[in-house]
């Protein structure tokens, strides 16, 4: 249940982060992620206004997120963005290593979350294999993968 203060629509105190962010250059029908995010801390009102900038200025404006409900230090049912409002959906049941992302068309954006105290080598990897459009993996697997691939295989 969330209190009256969850329910106000959260406006951020700080200018949005730059996201350190990798998506596919185009969208592929195949592929079962459109790319990688790692964000900085468990922060969602420092960590998602960012994100949400870019990903408007890639898919059209986003509408809604849904997000693990345990990955986080705090919840929201709205966060102003810029000129906009974003819905925030929060779930146990959504994957830890996911973010679901919808556009105002509907577009679903699916992207895997790394979380913020990997190496930077280990999450170079996996943003990368998240954002191939070839990749057949789901979020889990990338990461799990990514947290095994010897650093000499990178090239």
């Amino acid at each position: 249940m969330f209190t009256a203060a969850q329910r106000a629509t959260v406006i951020p105190p700080e200018p949005p982060t730059q996201p350190r962010l990798s998506l596919t250059a185009e969208r592929a029908t195949r592929a079962v992620l459109d790319g990688g995010w790692w964000p900085r801390s468990r922060d969602p009102v420092a960590e998602l206004p960012g994100l949400i900038l870019a990903l408007n200025e890639r898919y059209g404006p986003i509408r809604q997120l849904m997000l693990n409900s345990d990955s986080w230090d705090g919840r929201f049912r709205r966060l102003a963005v810029g000129t906009r409002v974003v819905r925030a959906g929060w779930f146990s049941t959504v994957d830890p290593a996911m973010l679901i992302a919808t556009t105002e068309r509907g577009d679903q954006i699916d992207l895997l979350v790394v979380p913020f105290d990997v190496p930077a080598d280990t999450a170079d990897i996996a943003m990368a294999t998240a954002a191939d459009p070839g990749n057949q993996l789901r979020a889990p697997a990338v990461l799990a993968a990514s947290r095994t691939e010897p650093t000499a295989a990178r090239g």
